[in-house]
């Protein structure tokens, strides 16, 4: 819920406000302390005082790509959508640097094209210093003016993909923008008038008033004026790049631009499948290391088993040979124990028994007395008894 957009926000440029920030950095952003701590629940009010707070700008630092509070707060302002008007006053306010510079990025990402043009192009005139994070986590020195600058003709600013904006030679084409007025021109055209004054003098000092004075109202003097006005005008290292330079040479720089953004598509794709497969990695090593536990803990399970069996067949071997020598002793105690009258009448068994056998064998106490007498001879004579 602390980080779906504002219902009554509205979709910026066909999309999500929050969709203008890449989905790896917004996940990073969620993950982040500062944003659960200090941007839950912020609004539009409240979000000032965490602008102010703010010491430095940058994207993202250090191995695991940490983002800056300045980020967490672009997203904050993407996902609540301040008025413009708020938007506007922080682009005003000259006494806090990154409140301003805050309030550019938000309205570089969400304003159109002729409000960008004409609520940034005045920050060119602030050369105040800037705190900027870098990717390896040291800071960097920067001013207001390059920070806009790069926000009006980079691709890429804080690790986030600006949208596309119109150049401003085009706006001007289709009279949606004035041509851009410096803030020095006024000073340059009080230069050129004291100079045509100094001039004037010094002519009619030399007797030529009429003259001279026609003279340098003349149309031609008119139109160097104005020619020369006008290269003041355009001295200005951002409209001469943005009107001349790229109208002859937009194209190929386009093309550069195209080159250079899919080769950092490319430097960014394979560093997440470089860092995929590191994760891939540990987690294969992490499972080959939780498989050889596993097969320790059967060994030594195996060898505690091993090892029970091993005892309980000794401990069987050992009674069975103690039963062994109990029986051999209680038989021996037994037989030294027992009396002549008991030891007689025991070896006298197996001869009754015997005698009792070989009765039986001869067929002598047959019940039929002729048979029995008829086997007492043929017992005599050796030949076997009858059986009837």
């Amino acid at each position: 819920m602390a980080n779906r957009t504002d219902p009554a926000a509205k979709s910026i440029r066909g999309t999500n406000p929050q969709n203008l920030v890449e989905k790896i950095l917004r996940s990073k952003i969620y993950q982040n302390t500062y944003w659960k701590e200090q941007c839950f629940g912020l609004t539009a009010e409240t979000l000032v005082d965490k602008a102010m707070e703010l010491d430095h700008l940058g994207g993202t630092y250090g191995g695991n790509r940490k983002p800056t509070p300045f980020m967490c707060l672009v997203l904050k302002m993407l996902q609540i959508q301040p008025e413009k008007d708020i938007v506007v006053e922080f682009i005003k306010n000259e006494d806090y640097k990154y409140v301003r510079v805050l309030g550019a990025f938000y309205l570089r990402l969400t304003g159109t094209d002729v409000d960008v043009y004409r609520y940034l192009e005045p920050l060119y005139n602030d050369y105040r210093k800037l705190r900027c994070k870098l990717p390896d986590g040291y800071f960097s020195l920067t001013h207001v003016d390059e920070v806009i600058d790069e926000l009006l003709t980079k691709d890429y600013s804080c690790d986030v993909a600006l949208p596309r904006i119109k150049k401003r030679w085009t706006l001007e084409s289709i009279g949606s923008l004035e041509p851009r007025k410096s803030a020095l021109e006024d000073d340059f055209e009080e230069e050129e008038e004291k100079d045509e004054e100094d001039e004037l003098n010094a002519e009619l000092d030399a007797g030529a008033h009429e003259k001279d004075y026609y003279r340098g109202r003349s149309p031609t003097r008119e139109r160097d004026r104005d020619r020369k006005r006008d290269s003041h005008r355009y001295r200005d290292r951002d409209y001469d790049r943005d009107h001349d330079y790229d109208r002859e040479h937009g194209r190929g720089r386009d093309r550069e631009r195209d080159r250079d953004r899919e080769r950092d598509r490319d430097r960014d794709r394979e560093r997440d499948r470089e860092r995929y497969r590191l994760r891939d990695d540990k987690d294969y090593g992490r499972d080959r290391d939780r498989e050889r536990e596993r097969e320790g803990r059967e060994r030594d399970r195996r060898d505690r088993e091993r090892g029970r069996r091993r005892s309980r067949s000794r401990s069987r071997s050992r009674s069975k040979e103690r039963r062994d020598r109990d029986g051999e002793y209680r038989k021996r105690h037994g037989r030294g124990s027992a009396s002549p009258r008991r030891r007689e009448d025991r070896e006298d068994e197996p001869k009754k028994k015997k005698e009792k056998k070989e009765k039986k064998d001869d067929g002598t106490d047959h019940p039929d007395p002729e048979i029995a007498e008829a086997n007492k001879l043929r017992a005599a004579l050796g030949l076997k008894p009858l059986k009837l």
